[in-house]
């Protein structure tokens, strides 16, 4: 992809398995951003990403929290209807999330596209969140209750702290879950496309007679480049965390 990238239209047709481009082409690059509404896209993948991830973040380590350190009635039945969540697939609840959406006027609007990005039992995010804090010191907790911390001055300033590596697991895999979204955006953004995500925009890019193969090769690498920043700068959290998670 990478290698189409810079490739010009003839050259990807006539030598499309070589890996290096006789010339290195930037034109693709230029009509994607550009031609294509790159740039709107672009801001639209960041916005929609970020508001994500905190709510996820937020969502499933408050229930982690909940899961791991606490006894409640239903407890059980709880985490059975959790796990069982994770054999719904999201083409199955598309029709309910659409009507919902609908509903609250939040059609055609990155605020609805937000919401239904973020919502979901995210079962593997709240297990490795309660797994982890299941085996904190519950020393810890009594030494801030007697400093003077509630409940939730506890959870914050005490217990999220010492969960960096779960925090750096669950965004990297939302970030490139959400990035790389395509059936919610395109169903919610149908009669806006200034809305669109990058996923989305680079399928605006095939026609119904004439395919961009370069400018879709472009557009892809343009839309790899952040999934590739973020991995490098929390890669030891997320090796950290699954590693924590699994020997807990």
């Amino acid at each position: 992809m990478v290698s189409a990238a810079f490739k010009s239209d003839s050259e990807f047709f006539t030598k499309g398995l070589s890996l290096i481009p006789s010339t290195f082409d930037m034109s693709n690059f230029t009509r994607a951003w550009d031609a294509g509404n790159f740039d709107r896209y672009f801001i639209n993948s960041v916005i929609i990403t970020v508001a994500v991830i905190a709510i996820v973040l937020f969502i499933t380590a408050t229930c982690g929290y909940a899961l791991g350190r606490y006894s409640f009635p239903g407890k059980k039945l709880f985490m059975a209807v959790l796990g069982a969540s994770i054999f719904f697939p999201l083409e199955f609840s598309i029709i309910p999330i659409f009507q919902l959406i609908k509903e609250m006027g939040l059609m055609n609007s990155l605020l609805g596209i937000i919401l239904a990005e973020s919502g979901g039992g995210h079962v593997l995010f709240v297990l490795l969140f309660a797994s982890f804090f299941r085996a904190v010191p519950k020393e810890l907790e009594e030494a801030s209750i007697i400093d003077g911390c509630n409940f939730f001055q506890t959870f914050i300033h005490v217990i999220m702290p010492l969960s960096k590596p779960i925090i750096g697991s669950v965004i990297i895999m939302q970030f490139v879950w959400t990035w790389n979204s395509f059936l919610l955006p395109l169903v919610l953004t149908l009669s806006t496309p200034e809305l669109r995500t990058l996923a989305v925009g680079l399928y605006t890019l095939r026609g119904e007679n004439i395919v961009d193969w370069t400018g879709i090769a472009a557009g892809g690498t343009i839309a790899l480049v952040p999934i590739i920043i973020i991995f490098l700068f929390l890669q030891r959290y997320f090796v950290d965390g699954i590693a924590g998670a699994v020997k807990g």
